[in-house]
């Protein structure tokens, strides 16, 4: 096994109403052999919007804003089963992918809540804020409507500060505020976003969202365009997110700084974007693209296994406010089993790299939910079923 506190073999994980109770020797209870896997911690996927599968390969190869306006004449014109039923395949993708916890940014938030009791997945989302799609006051009635439950969050979301006003942006904090939970932004994600809010409100997109007051809620993803002083500012957020591939692929530019708001104590997360800008909920890709892209933007070194590892396990959890992300008694039973023979070589100073440069989601062969295993491929068979059903709808549409 591999977590946060090294690795450790041939160690029985003793797993009792959803949390682990005892690793080492211990043999209480019912014992499943794993002896051909190497088990880590479950993975939090920080940022995503898994109600856009059935949006996934179309309008590819175009930049954000371009692609954002085609998505969004698209999402005007679906049906709400089309969002349901790309919500229901994203989880299976991403729990066959070792995902045990997911940050949702979607218009389907009640769907996300009945899929995260059904199978056990930990899920933070809530309506969004958007207003060329969406009406403020019905966001509002819809979020009210939310309740938190043993897997469920509701959170607020707000797309972005070019896609929202002020005074629905505003709404949002007084929501948070009151409901007493978190805000989900797109932020500072392109040049043409910190340019915009320069010249038309004097300030840039961060220090226009302390302005506001909304700095302690904040989950801000992306980040590729901040400021030393705008960081400063993120010391007080709840989070942020990293999603490499979604900002290659949409030619956003920019650096997310890792190190820097690392080394500032910001809780750094990874997320895979959406499944229709990534195009893959794979987030053990994710951590490597993660590595590779610092090393590229920064032509250093700093970033490493460990820290893209830790982002996407402890950090996530931190984000879900769950005691999980490692290994040991007392913490959430969120597992991931990896294909051990595909690991290879073996070597202990080599797992954690051979896990984060070698492997993708597709080396996971099973993933533990709150203690009950999911096989991967029953997942897969599940996932195919409902395909069939999201493309019989689409082409009727």
């Amino acid at each position: 096994m591999l977590d946060l506190d090294g690795v450790r073999e041939n160690v029985n994980i003793v797993i009792d109403n959803g949390y682990i109770i005892a690793v080492g020797d211990d043999t209480q209870g019912e014992e499943i052999d794993c002896s051909e896997f190497v088990v880590t911690p479950g993975f939090v996927n920080a940022h995503t919007h898994l109600g856009m599968i059935f949006l996934r390969g179309y309008y590819d190869d175009s930049n954000l804003h371009i692609w954002l306006s085609k998505m969004w004449e698209e999402e005007r014109k679906a049906l709400r089963e089309t969002f349901r039923l790309s919500t229901e395949i994203g989880i299976l993708e991403m729990m066959s992918y070792g995902i045990t916890g997911f940050v949702d940014m979607y218009f389907n938030p009640e769907d996300v809540a009945e899929f995260s009791e059904l199978y056990g997945i930990r899920a933070a989302a809530g309506m969004t804020f958007l207003n060329s799609i969406n009406d403020p006051n019905q966001v509002e009635r819809v979020q009210r409507s939310l309740k938190k439950s043993k897997f469920f969050i509701p959170i607020i979301n707000v797309h972005s500060i070019y896609s929202t006003d002020e005074k629905t942006i505003i709404l949002a904090k007084e929501l948070a505020e009151e409901l007493k939970t978190w805000i989900h932004i797109h932020l500072s994600e392109t040049r043409k976003e910190i340019y915009d809010t320069k010249r038309k409100l004097g300030l840039f997109p961060v220090e226009y969202i302390n302005k506001l007051g909304l700095t302690p809620y904040l989950h801000a993803v992306h980040l590729g365009w901040v400021s030393s002083w705008e960081l400063e500012i993120l010391k007080a957020s709840r989070s942020t997110a990293h999603c490499p591939t979604s900002n290659m692929k949409l030619a956003t530019a920019g650096a997310f700084p890792f190190y820097e708001a690392k080394e500032l104590g910001i809780n750094v997360t990874i997320g895979t974007d959406g499944p229709a800008s990534n195009n893959s909920l794979d987030i053990i890709r994710e951590m490597k693209e993660a590595v590779l892209l610092q090393r590229h933007s920064y032509w250093d070194t700093r970033i490493k296994a460990l820290d893209v590892f830790t982002a996407a396990t402890l950090n996530g959890y931190k984000l879900l406010g769950v005691k999980g992300g490692k290994i040991k008694p007392g913490y959430v039973a969120d597992l991931a089993l990896f294909d051990k023979y595909s690991l290879r070589p073996l070597a202990k100073d080599r797992l954690l790299s051979n896990i984060v440069y070698l492997s993708t989601g597709d080396y996971i062969k099973k993933t533990i939910l709150n203690g009950k295993i999911y096989d991967k491929k029953e997942l897969t068979q599940k996932i195919r079923t409902i395909y069939d059903r999201l493309e019989s709808l689409m082409e009727k549409a």
